[in-house]
């Protein structure tokens, strides 16, 4: 399911650059970040992407597969995300799609 969803998410990404501009897109990277953190710690915590994940499409997921995509995008190796890890993560996934308006230079 976690490479299903992956692919998935790439299309989903590269087609909100194309549509919302690269600022747009930026903006709603941002609010993602708010509705998965947690609201007292400011990251992204295995417990509060179990929790808010469902209202952007992933709460069909394994918590083996929320949990690599934690440590996929944890670059400090604290356990979490905080927003800078989330956007490098997201803008590095649309960066290495070929198709992708990043990876193009259209943005």
């Amino acid at each position: 399911m976690a490479s299903k969803n992956k692919v998935v998410f790439e299309e989903f990404f590269s087609s909100m650059v194309e549509k919302l501009g690269t600022q747009g897109f930026m903006d709603e990277l941002c609010n993602g970040f708010r509705v998965l953190m947690d609201g007292e710690k400011g990251v992204i915590t295995l417990e509060s992407l179990k929790r808010n994940s469902a209202e952007l499409g992933l709460g069909g997921m394994s918590d083996d597969e929320l949990r690599s995509m934690l440590e996929e995008g944890d670059l400090d190796g604290d356990g979490s995300l905080n927003q800078m890890e989330f956007l490098a993560t997201s803008i590095c996934r649309l960066r290495h799609r070929p198709s992708s308006p990043v990876a193009a230079g259209k943005t």
